[in-house]
Order: structure tokens, then sequence, then C-alpha cells
């Protein structure tokens, strides 16, 4: 991976594509999933279509894979020069307020280097959750901290709250499927989905603003755009199901303006209301 990230950013885009192809027609169990939250998420396509995403979707995702070697292995500072940030205002207000800011991303197939990416222009911290390779996760981990002020683990939460009151930003995902402990079922593209409710939480605890963010590859040249936007009002409400229902409906939005970049390879329809359904993927 240190080497590929030597490389021309054009020539690893290229190894990446022929890397998740190889997923796609080698890796079944995931290529099955990533066909049932397509589905399941895009109705409206044809089944061509459909079946389209998800090789696009395998291909951005290798991609992904050889970004991962920049975001670890090189200094992403060498691409500022193709990446244009979008609602950094959004961030300073809210840091001016001595609010501290809660970054709500997603699982973009960019996410490691998006992350990197940011930390050219803004100061922050960020949550991980380690790595079942301990040698992976040591490799991720010293890569992460030089790039971020702090790398809070899953758990420390009182980590994110120290980060907070002194009116820092933190990057925070809860785009996945955890199980049913402390979820709420929110609609994400109209499948209830369970979705933990400690942003709406942390938020109300700590008052800090929430700012969701997204970042995306290009697609007809080299480059990378990072979105920044207005906090969603009001958050928290209160309510935890429309807590998280706005939220689903940002990464929602977010995800549209380019499908074929997200983890659609993750069963993020695992847990059901109805403990007793049979469930997407095949399994319990």
């Amino acid at each position: 991976m240190w080497c590929t990230a030597q490389l021309p950013i054009r020539f690893q885009w290229w190894l990446g594509k022929q890397a998740g192809l190889l997923a796609w027609h080698f890796a079944r169990r995931r290529r099955h999933i990533a066909e049932v939250n397509i589905r399941l998420c895009f109705p409206e396509l044809t089944h061509a279509q459909q079946a389209a995403l998800v090789r696009n979707s395998f291909i951005a995702n290798g991609i992904g894979l050889m970004e991962l070697g920049i975001a670890w292995f090189r200094n992403p500072a060498k691409l500022t020069g193709i990446t244009e940030v979008h609602g950094k205002e959004h961030i300073d207000n809210a840091l001016a307020e001595g609010k501290g800011v809660l970054l709500l991303g997603g699982h973009y197939s960019t996410l490691d280097l998006g992350g990197s990416l940011i930390t050219e222009y803004i100061e922050a911290d960020v949550m991980q959750r380690d790595h079942n390779n301990p040698l992976v996760n040591a490799v991720m981990t010293r890569a992460r901290e030089r790039r971020y002020k702090t790398v809070l683990g899953a758990q420390d939460i009182r980590g994110l709250f120290r980060s907070l009151r002194e009116n820092r930003t933190v990057w925070y995902a809860t785009d996945q499927d955890y199980g049913r402990k402390d979820v709420v079922f929110a609609p994400f593209f109209g499948v209830p989905a369970g979705t933990i409710n400690a942003t709406s939480r942390i938020a109300a605890r700590s008052h800090c603003c929430v700012i969701p963010f997204s970042h995306f590859r290009r697609n007809d040249k080299p480059g990378y755009d990072i979105y920044f936007h207005p906090p969603p009002e009001p958050f928290p409400s209160g309510d935890d199901i429309q807590d998280a229902t706005v939220i689903n409906q940002i990464l929602e939005r977010e995800i549209r303006r380019a499908p074929d970049q997200y983890l659609w390879m993750h069963r993020r329809f695992k847990t059901r209301p109805d403990k007793n359904d049979p469930g997407f993927y095949g399994d319990k």
C-alpha cells in the first residue's frame, strides 16, 4: 500500500478500479449484500441500473482502497490543489460561538482520505472503532495520530465530551448497524434502519453544534469535493426518532450526490424492528 501511494493519482485510480472489479467478481457475499441494499434503497431503478450501481460501487470502493494508502502513508496536502471545500463557514461560525463541533460523517468510499483532507483546512479530533487485525489497527491509529489532534476510541465518551468542552471539532460517524443497543428505528431510503440515538443525546448534553459533512471523488477528472453543511434545526428536538430521521435524511441526500461512492457492502438493515423478521440478507 505504501508503494501504490507514491504513484500518480490517475494510475492509483486505475489500479483501484481493477481491484474493485476483482472484488465484484469474487466477493460474492459482499456483492449479495450490496445488491440487497441497492434494491431496497433504489426501487425506482431498473434491474440493469441496480446491477450497474452495484458494479460501480465496487469500483469506487476499490479506488478508495488505493486512497487509503495516500491517507496513511503520504501527505494528503499534495491533493489540496485538486480539492474544493464548500461551507467551511459553518465550522467557523460554530467555533466562534464556543460550542464545539460534532462533525457528522458517513462511510463513503473516500472515508480515510476525506477525513485526512479536512485536517488541511480545520483542526479536528476523530473517534474510531478498533480494527479486528492488530497490525492494521496499529498502522491505522498511527496514521490518524499524525493527522488529527486526538484519536479517541469509539467508547471514549468522556474524551469526546472533553474535546467538545474545549471547543474542538470531533469527526464522528454513526451510519452503520450496531445492533439493538441504544438505537431507534428511523427511515433510511424509506427502509426502517437501526440508528443510534447517541448523536442527539451528545448534542443535548454538550450543547455542541452538529455539522453534517461529506466528501466525494470527482468522476470527470482527478479531484475531490468536501462539503460542510448547516446544522439541522431544531437539533436535538427532544424526540430521538425525529432526530434519527433527520440524520438519515441528511445522509441520504448526500449519498444521492454520488450513490456509487457509498459503502453498500455493509449490512445496514441487518437489525430489524421485529426480532422475528427473517431479515433481508438470508441470515438472522
